[in-house]
């Protein structure tokens, strides 16, 4: 199973649009991997973790072959994890040579009703549904799995916006297993109760690391929230000394860029992710 991560930043991105910060003067100044788009992943080429606005730039500098991917997991609803007018550039008359596989776009009830909102509200081009068989709305539930292309899919409750029913992914196939783990805080009990009640030895954990060197764990989570997380994660014999542990999802107000926050990274064993890093377990 391989990871590959499109965009690493947060819904502002680094450098944010309209900063001059000292993190966004540095970044635009550094480039390289201090330059990150906001947050999206694939797996194996084929499923595809968020749908945002960066979404098209990443299928042109990343090798992200729209055409050919059927399954999107939505983490939540916010914008810079379902840009859902992206969708409608999947519409008849917008994309040709389509093989005929609708897109499935998965999501708890809030982002699944923001796709059938776009699907219904068609572009006014037409007097029928342009995106009508190419995009299918999905919805799932906190601690229901599901099969989707060979993969067993497990969403579990995030600590987030309550709002948008968050949730982070467990991937599994082939005896490896994935835990695509943003937006979130520390994993509310609940998580940690299913885990417990359906253990899995876990080869790689991607966890939310917004606030990077600062304290944070509640919506989003820093360096030492993470520890946390892999601490316990460890002591339920969920994970090992060979599990890969990303710290991934990075905002300009953690004060850090790419470069400064490596130390503070390596000393917890954390990889820091950037935009193209890819990761095979």
């Amino acid at each position: 199973m391989k990871i590959k991560y499109l965009g690493t930043a947060a819904c502002e991105g680094v450098p944010a649009a309209f900063c001059k910060c000292e993190v966004c003067e540095k970044s635009r100044k550094a480039g390289g991997r201090n330059i990150r788009t906001r947050s999206q992943a694939v797996i194996d080429d084929r499923i595809l973790l968020d749908l945002n606005a960066d979404t098209y730039v990443h299928s042109l500098f990343y090798g992200l072959n729209l055409p050919d991917i059927h399954t999107c997991l939505i983490t939540h609803s916010h914008e810079d994890h379902l840009y859902q007018d992206e969708l409608t550039n999947r519409q008849e008359g917008f994309a040709h040579g389509v093989d005929g596989q609708p897109l499935l776009v998965y999501g708890t009830y809030p982002a699944y009703a923001k796709v059938v909102a776009t699907i219904n509200k068609g572009t006014g081009y037409a007097d029928h549904n342009v995106l009508e068989d190419r995009v299918v709305p999905v919805r799932v539930k906190a601690f229901v799995p599901f099969e989707a292309e060979g993969y067993r899919i497990t969403p579990l409750e995030a600590q987030h916006d309550a709002l948008c029913e968050p949730v982070i992914y467990l991937i599994e196939k082939d005896k490896k297993a994935l835990l695509y783990a943003h937006d979130t805080g520390l994993f509310p009990e609940s998580t940690w109760e299913y885990l417990a009640a359906h253990p899995v030895k876990l080869n790689l954990v991607s966890l939310d690391a917004t606030h990077a060197v600062q304290a944070s764990e509640s919506g989003h989570m820093g360096f030492a929230a993470d520890a946390k997380i892999r601490d316990r994660l460890m002591k339920e014999g969920l994970a090992d000394e060979t599990t890969v542990f990303v710290a991934n999802h990075f905002t300009h107000n953690a004060g850090v860029t790419y470069d400064e926050m490596l130390p503070a990274a390596e000393k917890y064993g954390f990889l820091v992710s950037y935009d193209g890093m890819e990761v095979e377990i």
